[in-house]
Order: structure tokens, then C-alpha cells, then sequence
């Protein structure tokens, strides 16, 4: 034998001796088993399996992915309220600083209100003005360039320069400042960068906006951003797109949710006022108790969707409101048919089109690829029964977008009856670990002679404000079933995506990756989305578990065009799982491979801000004899297997 022979001999012994050396029973007292036949593969596994559902909840857009630091950086009035409630005026030792809602005046139709800011006295060594602490903070790193902007008017006596700076809550000190010259008689937007020295990275900071001499001036739309992905301007933060980056989405689904549809009819996602310059951006309620910037519109999703290569999956409003309100199907419904034809035009249309030259205009004039609509969201909760039918909704909809772009896939968002049914049908499930872990198999009982399913929205609910290793297990489960069936699943994104940990940020209990001004982590269960995202072949194999526990859970996929095996074992119980993997049908199985392993001695573990990474993948190479390969599977694990077979 030669050294290499033995060297390799003697690791896998050291792989496989934990097996021989476990006394613990299988299900039935037999060996537990994975028979995979290697030549019979049972059907292709979805291209566009894994992907993104995204919505304004939790501060995920303002707050969150959207890299603007000022909080309510619109100045406006509504139905008689002031919403300047997060500002606070930063009086100066001369008591001389006063601020006020204009509403006569604003830097464009869009946006018809202003804050007036007045100094009866004030000086360059005592400035007043008007503070914002962003969202629960405002991160500062060192040697950082800001983009800044404001539009300004001068209100009679002019108090001169306008100084933007990033103030220490603690200290005072400022870390980074410019100014803005001095505002003429009409509206103008003002454009400056700040820069950070040698200074601690920190988020106890705020936004402080000031004036130095007697005198008053109107301002609004007073943008402020860290660097952004790809250097884009009004673009997203750098962090969380990584991690997004990490999860090899193929789709994003958006601007999804019930952000869709609002609380009222009122506060439909109209994306006619999300694109274009900010300052023609008028700003509308989100659903979960704050008002969105829309600083992330239509465009800016469509972008997101193109730096990480995903399929935009478009979802149109379709005439419901959470309040339970709906438009009437016929033609009180046809301007919102009309208003969704103009949408999909705006994504897919040449310059030479209308609303293809309106994107055009507002800088991207090359059409964006478009496969899948979705006609409205969660129109089960209608209890009208409008949304089905062919008379309903969604085949008013469906009749004027097939007519117009037959090539697009449609999605309805409950079962349809009549003649007009969609391609494919969006369902939503959010279980406790127990229920994911009995309807793992969930799938294996569907009908194949319906439309396909998008599991738009799904997670196993536990853990707060992002999911224990427990719902990580429950969950990886639940994705085995997806695989294992991604014949009729062709789309799944889990739901919600992002949060800002902050207690008063957050909306909803469970959700994926969170985040405060300054940092984010992966929960467990993000890192296993991670891993069968990653380790995914093109095709399911035909595999058989035999006499493994209640709690073992397997998928087993290969890819065809590299001859790469990738074997998924979820082991939830609290004890190991020994197991024998028999690959038959192959002429030559390698002797080495890889074997990656997300474990945690408890169902409680988590990350998070302080500790991210307590629970993450670990990868390792491992060797064995023949086409047998033994391995007792830790408690409380998710594996993945990855070797080259022929």
C-alpha cells in the first residue's frame, strides 16, 4: 500500500469510526439507510427555485436595504397632521430658532409642503437648526465619503449658508459636515459630500441641519447616503446585499406583500409615483404604521433584481385593500387593468413605446427580461368572492395582459374556478416546527395536473426577531419537500426577509436577516437557505430512506453536466442519526468529497447582532471506500454532502 493509500485509509477511518462506534437504535432497530439510484433521475429540479419575496415591513426598504440614512426626509402634511414628529429642533443659546409646516410651498407639485426653519437670532458661533436621529441611529465609519442634497428657498431675510453635519450623541463632536450656499428666491436642489476622518466606527449619531445668521428659509427632500452597492446613486446598502448576494436568489417577487395593496384603496402601491427624481415621489402609507420614502421604486427593484441576476417576478395591484374593500369587477376595475398594462410596458418596452420611454428618460433605456406576473396578493382574505370567477378580478386581468403579452407567465394568488386559470398559483404557509416537520412530504401528495405552485411567502414561526436553530431545522425539512417536488414547485422565497432589530422597527416576529444603523447577521436559518441554494444540482434522483428516524429528512439532486452528487440529510433529532448512503447505478463514485454542516447543541441557539456567527456552516473534506458512505449525522443538524459521481 502506498502512502497515499494509507494517509487516505486512515481518514476515512477517522470518518467512519463514529459510525461503527454509535449505539444509537434507527427507527425500526435495522441500519438506517439512503439508497440512491444514480441513473434514474426523476424529473429536472426548477431553475428558478430559490428566490426573494420582499415588502416594506420591519424597516426593510426605509431603514433597511435602502441605504438613506435620514428618517422622513420628506417634509409634508396630511389630513391636517404635521409629520415632523422625528425631527427635533436643535435650539441655539440664543432661544432664537423656530420651524414650522409650510404648506403654500414645496420644490414641486409632488411634493407641496416644506419645512420653514426661522432664526430671530443665530450666529456662526451660535447656530440653531434641526436634528435627525435616523433610523435608531446613524452609522459613521472612518475615512467615508456621504452624498448629500436639499432643495432650498429663501423666505425673505436670507440666514445664509446651510451647514448638514453627522453629530455624536455623546460627545456633540462633529464627525462630518458641508454646506449648502445660500438659498435664492426659487427652489433649487443643493448637492454636497461629507467626509469622516480618523473617527471611531460608531452609530450613536445623529443628522443635524443648521443655519448661522437671523433670517428664514424653506427646505425639504434633504437625502443623505453612506457608500451604496456598486457605487449607485439612491442605491441600496452594501451589507445586507451581500448577504442577499449569498442566497443565489433566481428571482425577487416584489414590491410584494401587502405593501401591494395598502391598508385602503387609497394606499395601493401606485408605481407611477415611485419612479423618476425623488422630489416627483409624493411618499404613501405602508400597511405596518409608517410612511414609505418609495425612495426604493419601481425602477430601483428592477435594478436590485439586475445587479444580483435575478427574474423580476412583477406583482400588479388588483383592486383590494387589507380593510377588506375591493374595486368591482367590469369597469370600475378597467383603469386599473389599463394602469397594470402600462407597468409591464414600463419594464418591457422598447424606447419607442410609451412608458418604455418614460424609463428611458429615467436612465435605464434597455428593456428588463419579464416571465411571471402576479395579479394581486392574498385575495383569499376577500371575502366577496370577486378575485375568482370568470367574471372576477383576476380574469379581468388575466384576459387583458394575455392579449397583450401572451408570452407572460400569470400567478393568482388563491385557486381559481371557471375557464380562465392562471399558470401558476402563489401559496402562502407559515407552521410551527412541529406542523413542518409531519408536511415535510406535503408536496409528495399534490396533484401534477393543476398549475404550478409559487410558495410566495413561507417560514416556520419561532424565534425573535429572527428564527432559532430550531426553525432552522423545521425549516430545511420543509425545503427538502421543495426540492423533492420542484417539478410542481417551481418558485419558493421565504417570508419576512429583512428586519431592523430595533423594538420599535420591527412589525413581525420571525424573519431572516437582521440588522441595526451599523451591522446585520444571518440567522441559522438564513445560512441553511444558504446551503440549498448553493449545493443544488439540475436534476432529483430517485432516493429511498429506509428505517432512519421520525426526524431524519432527505434530498438528493445531482448535476448532470459536472457529474456532482449533492446529498442533503436534515437530522432534527436530538440524538445522532447514523446512516449508510447507497448509490447504485453509477460506474465510478469518488473516494473524496466534501461535507458541509450547519449544527447547534440546542434548539434555542441563535445569532445576532453580538454574536453573529454562533451558528454557520462548516465545511470540511471527507474520504470513504467503495459506493457505500457511512456517517452518523450529528443531533440537531443540517448537511450537505457533495461528491463527483459517474
Amino acid at each position: 500500500m502506498s502512502a497515499q493509500q494509507i494517509r487516505r485509509a486512515a481518514v476515512a477511518l477517522v470518518w467512519v469510526l463514529p459510525l461503527l462506534a454509535s449505539t444509537v437504535p434507527s427507527a425500526a432497530g435495522a441500519q438506517a439507510t439512503l439508497t440512491i439510484e444514480y441513473d434514474r433521475p426523476l424529473h429536472a429540479v426548477s431553475p428558478t427555485l430559490y428566490g426573494l419575496m420582499t415588502e416594506e415591513i420591519n424597516h426593510a426598504y426605509d431603514g433597511g436595504l435602502y441605504a438613506e440614512l435620514i428618517r422622513d426626509r420628506v417634509f409634508y402634511r396630511r389630513e391636517h397632521h404635521e409629520f415632523i414628529k422625528i425631527w427635533s429642533l436643535d435650539q441655539n443659546a440664543e432661544d432664537g430658532m423656530s420651524w414650522a409646516i409650510d404648506d403654500a410651498t414645496g420644490p414641486s407639485s409632488a411634493l407641496p409642503y416644506s419645512l420653514r426653519l426661522t432664526a430671530a437670532k443665530a450666529s456662526p458661533r451660535d447656530p440653531g437648526g434641526i436634528d435627525n436621529p435616523g433610523y435608531w441611529g446613524v452609522p459613521v465609519w472612518p475615512h467615508t465619503t456621504y452624498h448629500a442634497s436639499i432643495y432650498l428657498k429663501a423666505d425673505g431675510r436670507n440666514p445664509g449658508p446651510v451647514t448638514l453635519a453627522i453629530v455624536n450623541d455623546h460627545s456633540g463632536k462633529v464627525l462630518a459636515q458641508a454646506s449648502f450656499p445660500a438659498a435664492g428666491a426659487h427652489w433649487k436642489r443643493y448637492t454636497a459630500t461629507l467626509r469622516t476622518g480618523a473617527v471611531r466606527e460608531s452609530e450613536d449619531n445623529c443628522v443635524r441641519i443648521t443655519i448661522s445668521h437671523p433670517g428664514s428659509l424653506l427646505m425639504n427632500l434633504p437625502p443623505l447616503f453612506p457608500p451604496t452597492y456598486d457605487g449607485q446613486p439612491n442605491g441600496d446598502r452594501i451589507d445586507l446585499m451581500d448577504k442577499l448576494a449569498a442566497l443565489h436568489p433566481k428571482f425577487l417577487r416584489f414590491p410584494g406583500g401587502n405593501f401591494l395593496e395598502g391598508n385602503t384603496l387609497a394606499d395601493w402601491y401606485d408605481w407611477k409615483l415611485t419612479i423618476g427624481p425623488l422630489v416627483d415621489r409624493p411618499t404613501h402609507p405602508s400597511p405596518w404604521g409608517y410612511q414609505s420614502s418609495d425612495g426604493l421604486g419601481l425602477l430601483e427593484f428592477l435594478q436590485w433584481c439586475q445587479d444580483l441576476h435575478m427574474q423580476p417576478v412583477l406583482a400588479v395591484y388588483a383592486g383590494y385593500a387589507l380593510d377588506g374593500m375591493h374595486i368591482q369587477p367590469g369597469p370600475q376595475l378597467d383603469p386599473y387593468v389599463k394602469d397594470a398594462l402600462e407597468e409591464i410596458q414600463y419594464v418591457t418596452g422598447s424606447p419607442s413605446t410609451k412608458w418604455g420611454a418614460v424609463r428611458a428618460r429615467d436612465g435605464h433605456p434597455a428593456p428588463f427580461a419579464l416571465k411571471y406576473v402576479e395579479i394581486g396578493n392574498e385575495d383569499f382574505f376577500d371575502k366577496s368572492g370577486s378575485y375568482g370567477g370568470d367574471h372576477g378580478r383576476f380574469a379581468q386581468f388575466a384576459r387583458a395582459i394575455r392579449k397583450a403579452y401572451p408570452q407572460l407567465k400569470l400567478i393568482a394568488t388563491m385557486p381559481i374556478k371557471g375557464d380562465v386559470q392562471p399558470d401558476v398559483i402563489d401559496d402562502h404557509f407559515y407552521k410551527s416546527p412541529r406542523v413542518f416537520f409531519k408536511e415535510a412530504d406535503y408536496f409528495d401528495h399534490v396533484s401534477r395536473t393543476g398549475p404550478k405552485i409559487f410558495v410566495g411567502e413561507w417560514a416556520t414561526i419561532q424565534g425573535t426577531p429572527t428564527p432559532d436553530f430550531g426553525a432552522a431545522l423545521s425549516d430545511a425539512a420543509w425545503m427538502t419537500g421543495l426540492e423533492r417536488n420542484s417539478d410542481l414547485v417551481i418558485m419558493a422565497s421565504y417570508a419576512p426577509l429583512l428586519v431592523n432589530v430595533n423594538p420599535l422597527a420591527a412589525q413581525w416576529g420571525t424573519n431572516l436577516i437582521g440588522y441595526d444603523a451599523l451591522h446585520s447577521f444571518g440567522s441559522p436559518s438564513y445560512y441553511a437557505q444558504v446551503m440549498f441554494s448553493r449545493y443544488l444540482g439540475t436534476q432529483v434522483l430517485d432516493a429511498k430512506l429506509q428505517h432512519a428516524g421520525p426526524l431524519c429528512f432527505e434530498s438528493v439532486t445531482r448535476d448532470a453536466a459536472t457529474h456532482t452528487l449533492y446529498v442533503k440529510i436534515v437530522n432534527a433529532a436530538p440524538q445522532p442519526q447514523a446512516l449508510t448512503v447507497h448509490i447504485e447505478g453509477a460506474s465510478d463514485v469518488a473516494q473524496a468529497g466534501t461535507l458541509v454542516t450547519l449544527r447547534a447543541d440546542s434548539t434555542h441557539a441563535r445569532n445576532s447582532l453580538a454574536h453573529p456567527h454562533r451558528v454557520v456552516p462548516h465545511t470540511q473534506s471527507v474520504h470513504w471506500f467503495g459506493k457505500d458512505v457511512r456517517h452518523v449525522f450529528p443531533a440537531y443538524s443540517i448537511s450537505v454532502l457533495k461528491m463527483h459521481v459517474r
